[in-house]
């Protein structure tokens, strides 16, 4: 009993001298329904990047009951930049089949360094592509540093860094992949999770549920070519999104819609 009390109390100890290094300095817990808050959030808008099938749009991002919700759904929408003969993919489309919503913090909030943490339920089914990730303020992609903290697709969790290479738009990458089958939990997608960033001048350590998914040691990570860019040790704004099929997603035709990413909080902690 008294080994037990001891071990608790070391337990605490070291949980409560974790907690103090730490000092919130922003977060979301979209707890008053409707839009998201303005003052945090901006909503991308139509065809966006990687090929997906869906066109983004601000309404499908929105608050309910102390959650945000981006929910994908199917839906035709009209592609106003629709050119018949064009070989650009976000043109050639006349119509987007889906609908859903991704909320950047670009231009309102941006941190160098951090705990960075989402608490969130995610839809596991075949086609889907939630993601909670960040992106450097200065340089084009992938020169600006990519971290993705959350990326699901395909029954597979990814935990991934990504920077400049010798050829423009050409990352390298540190992608470390893991089968949510591997939790051995039949009942995992349907519970909330905690992701987390643990990012200093040194390293990017990043985890679900306290488990460490990826560690990039940080002086590594410099670009190859765009050397005067610093991908991770510069400021980066966050990225919610949900996505539908594209390069990764998978075939959603098989998917009953609407979809959900539900995510209770966002939250950014920096050293006292």
């Amino acid at each position: 009993m008294k080994n037990l009390l001891c071990l608790i109390l070391i337990f605490f100890a070291t949980l409560t001298t974790t907690f103090a290094q730490w000092k919130l300095v922003w977060s979301d817990e979209f707890d008053k329904d409707g839009a998201p808050d303005p003052a945090n959030w901006s909503a991308e808008k139509g065809f966006t990047r990687n090929h997906e099938a869906q066109w983004f749009q601000e309404e499908n991002a929105f608050c309910k009951d102390g959650y945000l919700i981006i929910e994908a759904r199917k839906e035709q929408v009209k592609n106003p930049k629709f050119v018949s003969d064009s070989k650009n993919w976000k043109e050639h489309r006349k119509f987007a089949a889906y609908t859903s919503a991704s909320l950047i913090t670009r231009g309102k909030h941006s941190w160098q360094y951090g705990r960075w943490e989402m608490k969130a339920r995610i839809d596991t089914r075949l086609g889907l592509w939630p993601a909670f990730w960040t992106l450097g303020t200065q340089g084009e992609w992938p020169d600006n540093g990519e971290i993705d903290i959350m990326e699901f697709y395909r029954g597979t969790l990814l935990a991934n860094l990504a920077w400049g290479s010798n050829e423009q738009y050409k990352p390298v990458w540190n992608s470390v992949k893991t089968p949510i089958t591997t939790f051995n939990d039949p009942e995992w997608s349907k519970k909330f999770h905690v992701w987390r960033m643990d990012w200093d001048e040194q390293s990017v350590k990043l985890y679900v549920d306290d488990q460490l998914l990826a560690t990039q040691d940080n002086p590594k990570g410099l670009n190859l070519k765009n050397k005067n860019i610093e991908p991770f040790h510069q400021p980066h704004y966050m990225l919610l999104t949900l996505a539908v099929a594209g390069d990764n997603g998978g075939d959603p035709a098989n998917t009953t819609f609407p979809a959900r990413f539900e995510i209770d909080y966002v939250r950014v902690f920096q050293k006292k």
